[in-house]
């Protein structure tokens, strides 16, 4: 599939929830071994649509929270295990050594907050930006 074949949509948001709602409606659109990428500033949004796609999964949407000190979280409480992983604090190298590899297209979906800092990351994957519009308007923009 080429950049040119992939579907694009775009939501803008005005509060952390409907931020949250657009992750739970991914979700459902989701399969096992899915990778989501996820990009934006700091403060953009990025957890909060995990938590969406965590409670579109099944899975407590209280219990996601920003994995940036553990790396790699897992819900799996939900009708497929998401893990949540962060790479805002890691270097390349480190990166390269988290295992991210035996994690992506195993028995759960994956959700990479930073995700432009992981130099090997594959290519048929969904596509998250999140842009900070200003307050808590968001302009979200998916591509698969």
């Amino acid at each position: 599939m080429t950049m040119a074949d992939r579907t694009v949509e775009t939501t803008a948001t005005a509060s952390e929830e409907e931020t949250c709602a657009a992750g739970e409606r991914l979700a459902t659109e989701l399969d096992t071994g899915d990778i989501v990428l996820l990009f934006g500033p700091l403060g953009a949004g990025k957890t909060a649509f995990v938590r969406g796609l965590a409670q579109g999964l099944g899975a407590p949407a209280e219990d996601v929270s920003s994995p940036t000190f553990t790396l790699i979280q897992e819900y799996g409480r939900g009708k497929t295990p998401l893990y949540h992983v962060d790479l805002y604090r890691l270097e390349p190298h480190e990166i390269d050594d988290l295992g991210l590899d035996e994690l992506v297209g195993g028995v759960g979906i994956v959700a990479i907050e930073w995700a432009d800092r992981w130099s090997g990351r594959p290519h048929d994957v969904v596509e998250v930006d999140i842009a900070d519009e200003g307050g808590e308007h968001r302009l979200i923009t998916i591509r698969r």
